[in-house]
């Protein structure tokens, strides 16, 4: 599903169109639909609410511009740094990406990590992982929190 960017996401300013494809219940893949020949930038992301209790406000332009009080349909996703093994990956706490699927638009929040210390630009995925699996992959994951908050 394509998600027209309404406010850019940090480093990628000039990407206008992303792609968001659904890996499974916990992990989705957005790409630049812009850039058809290299796909930059590509990321992996990750349900937060599978992992912790996560919430945040949301500031009121963005709410606006993605049209959020008339939204039935929004996710909230947080962008995963892939490592190998898998437990030594990252996940942005604070930076999320929201999606509303009424319209289609995206943004990316970026959070003051004054007022979220509980975030982290990089935090361990190794945290939320069940102990004792070597070599994991995406699909191997199965969350240690498995309820949605």
């Amino acid at each position: 599903m394509l998600f027209e960017i309404k406010s850019p996401i940090l480093g990628f300013e000039h990407a206008k169109q992303m792609k968001l494809e659904r890996i499974d219940d916990v992990f989705l893949k957005i790409s630049n639909a812009s850039d058809q020949e290299n796909n930059i930038p590509s990321f992996t992301l990750i349900n937060p609410f599978a992992l912790r209790e996560y919430e945040f406000e949301i500031p009121t332009s963005l709410e606006l511009l993605l049209d959020l009080p008339n939204c039935k349909n929004m996710l909230i996703a947080n962008i995963m740094v892939l490592s190998r093994p898998l437990e030594d990956s990252t996940i942005n706490f604070l930076a999320p990406l929201l999606f509303n699927f009424d319209n289609r638009t995206m943004a990316q929040v970026v959070l003051d990590s004054m007022q979220y210390p509980q975030y982290s630009l990089a935090e361990s995925f190794k945290l939320y992982c069940q102990p004792n699996k070597e070599n994991m992959e995406l699909k191997d994951f199965k969350p240690i929190r498995s309820k949605q908050s």
